[in-house]
């Protein structure tokens, strides 16, 4: 800042202090040297997390606990080929290790069948919660006789009464029937009917699970291998497994049964790599396009010019200053912040066109004089930077408190768990579903914020998202000192941008396999040795209390936190980073339980749920008239299993749940730790 403002030039207020004020070469230096210590050292920052990541990641996923996991020892290989998917075949494309495998491929009209059966189901509890509603209101209780006014119950209310509160629908109409047949038939019993229908979906959906065959699949299936352990695993994803480009990739490891989306693994290879070219090249015109409307916002920017030049708003200069410093100021970075909300734009080039007015105004000025041009250039660019500042100071006091407050879901939450929820199971499932986060739209606007909250393959993503911000630094600055003819800040800064080349490409060459897979030499040794062997050696014990000598909070504070900064080698090592997890306060990795899983839990793993999906149990409230018992036993008549466990009807007739023990809530399933 003081080299900007005794760089010379005529600017003030707060463009003084940037770099648009320095007219002397000579003053740009010091920008070039700043610019090799600062992103030299974003450059660090980024290696030594990803270091710090690779040995975090690598102690994690082979402690005992999750070494142990089914996950752990289970590859998904997509686009397989028919003979992969064949038991007798899996020594032949996975190797020795393999011990069960799980082929998956399409069953859309099975997954159709079981869609419209749980949809019949929760039609039914839908009527069923009506009838149950009905049953206990006043209306109702005054047409029972008054003997048994002690104690009302369901079948204590006349038949005609009964028969009034019940849901009464027409019946299905058939391609050929005709209008008449319609207008005149017979309304049928709505609860009965759907008891009827899901029976028979029932029948079907049996019926399709035991002629289900593996066909011809052309690609378009996956297969889910499980082997001895989880070396076995590491090394059976790191090898070429068919003679085929397309089969067998891509495949993944530590792939949990509820992490899948069981539509996507039975694409067929051509259709996935186009589909993939698709969607970068909408994501690139989404770029494109969308920096119109950002543009456009980033003119705002510079308002008084717009003024000046454009007569319909030449109004805008009788406004009092304070109005056009708070539309210029706060409007622009205010609507930047609704467009990056809604819009899931990946980056924005704003800084073009917040200082576009400016220069648009004054290029026709100078386009007698072509020479003149760099130098306005070189004056009006840099100012649109101060743009990004309010921007920040908006998106940093505003966006926590929305997503503190996120009064979008609470108000949803609110309203639907008393107006639209009327079933225990639609209150069950709003209650313990977490709602999920657009992070296509969330994730990369934090990222250039450098602001992560995750420590897995997302957060080398996002740290490599960062060199993109080195990248558009070195070159912006590269173009000025051109403007400017400042050779040598240019030379220095032009070879600190063939550096960070240099240094993107070995990093990614001999980073990112150990980001993506784990070294057979530790998970061998990992299996040979329990979770009590000694982890550091003399040595690194040694590299890790360096500072013993030195009074203990000084060494707590500063020298120990700096050396672990400035020193990745020992620090994010393997063993080091065990040690550390092992040591945590807040996580015990004793206690942490080694999985067991049952034969049948093995089997049923990793099968789509297309072959395995029961019919829902009938859920509703148990009722003080007793209605619920009634249907249970109709509906346990009709092969239908329901109760009205753990979900009641209060005075007022609202349905409850109970939310204080999850055990005795008939829908709910112990989760299995795969």
């Amino acid at each position: 800042m003081p080299v900007n403002a005794t760089g010379g030039g005529s600017s003030t207020e707060l463009d003084r202090i940037t770099i648009s004020n320095v007219a002397k070469a000579n003053h740009l230096y010091a920008h070039a040297i700043m610019a090799w210590v600062f992103l030299g050292f974003v450059m660090f920052t980024v290696a030594r997390e990803r270091l710090w990541l690779i040995g975090l990641r690598q102690a994690w996923t082979l402690s005992t606990p999750n070494a142990k996991r089914l996950s752990s020892r289970t590859v998904l290989f997509l686009s397989a080929p028919k003979e992969a998917l064949e038991k007798s075949n899996m020594s032949r494309f996975f190797g020795d290790g393999a011990i069960r495998i799980w082929p998956i491929t399409k069953s859309e009209t099975l997954q159709t069948l079981l869609s419209q059966r749980d949809a019949l189901v929760e039609k039914l509890e839908s009527a069923e919660a009506v009838l149950i509603h009905k049953a206990n209101s006043r209306k109702t209780r005054r047409t029972i006789d008054g003997r048994n006014s002690f104690r009302f119950s369901y079948s204590d209310i006349p038949d005609l009464v009964k028969r009034l509160i019940r849901l009464r629908s027409k019946p299905k109409v058939f391609p050929f029937g005709s209008l008449l047949d319609f207008r005149y038939s017979k309304k049928e019993d709505t609860i009965q009917s759907l008891r009827d229908e899901i029976k028979e979906k029932e029948e079907l959906i049996e019926e399709m699970r035991r002629s289900h065959e593996i066909g011809e699949p052309h690609g378009a299936a996956a297969v889910f291998v499980e082997f001895k352990t989880q070396a076995e695993a590491q090394r059976a994803s790191q090898q070429v497994a068919s003679s085929n480009p397309l089969a067998l990739m891509p495949r993944y490891t530590g792939v949990k049964p509820n992490e899948i989306i069981w539509d996507n693994l039975t694409l067929p290879p051509v259709r996935r790599v186009s589909q993939e070219g698709i969607a970068n090249t909408i994501i690139i015109l989404t770029i494109v396009f969308w920096s119109i409307p950002s543009g456009l916002v980033g003119t705002l920017s510079n308002i008084s010019y717009l003024a000046e030049n454009f007569e319909w708003l030449s109004f805008l200069n009788n406004l009092p200053d304070s109005v056009i410093g708070l539309l210029s100021g706060l409007l622009p970075p205010l609507l930047t912040s609704l467009l990056s909300k809604d819009v899931p734009i990946i980056f924005r080039i704003t800084a073009v066109f917040s200082g576009a007015a400016t220069v648009a105004s004054q290029l026709a000025e100078h386009l007698q004089d072509p020479t003149s041009i760099p130098t306005l250039l070189a004056r009006q660019l840099p100012k649109s930077s101060n743009y990004y500042l309010t921007y920040f100071i908006v998106q940093g006091t505003t966006s926590a408190a929305d997503n503190i407050l996120n009064y979008t879901t609470l108000l949803e939450y609110l309203s639907f768990e008393y107006l639209v929820d009327e079933t225990p199971r639609q209150k069950f499932n709003r209650h313990t579903s977490m709602k999920g986060i657009a992070w296509g739209k969330v994730f990369p606007k934090f990222t250039n914020f450098a602001i992560i909250d995750t420590k897995g393959q997302a957060y080398t993503l996002a740290l490599q998202h960062l060199l993109t911000g080195v990248y558009i630094a070195e070159l912006a600055l590269i173009g000025f000192f051109g403007l400017r003819k400042a050779t040598g800040p240019s030379i220095m800064t032009g070879v600190l941008f063939f550096a960070t080349i240099l240094y993107n490409v070995l990093m990614d060459k001999y980073m990112s396999p150990l980001e993506k897979f784990l070294p057979a030499d530790l998970v061998s040794s990992a299996e040979a040795h329990d979770e009590t062997t000694p982890l550091l050696s003399d040595a690194e014990e040694g590299r890790g209390n360096r500072s013993t000598l030195v009074p203990s909070p000084v060494a707590e504070h500063v020298i120990k936190p700096t050396a672990q900064f400035f020193d990745p080698r020992a620090f994010t090592s393997y063993n080091y980073m065990k040690s550390w997890i092992r040591d945590e306060e807040d996580y015990d990795m004793d206690e942490q339980e080694v999985p067991e899983y049952t034969e049948e839990e093995l089997e049923r793993a990793y099968l789509h749920p297309a072959l395995t999906s029961k019919t829902p149990v009938i859920w509703m409230p148990h009722d003080p008239m007793d209605a619920s018992r009634n249907e249970i036993r109709e509906s346990e008549e009709c092969g239908l299993k329901a109760t009205d466990e753990g979900a009641w009807l209060d005075e007022r007739r609202i349905v409850h749940w109970d939310v204080h023990d999850f055990e005795k809530v008939p829908v709910w399933k112990k989760a299995s730790k795969y």
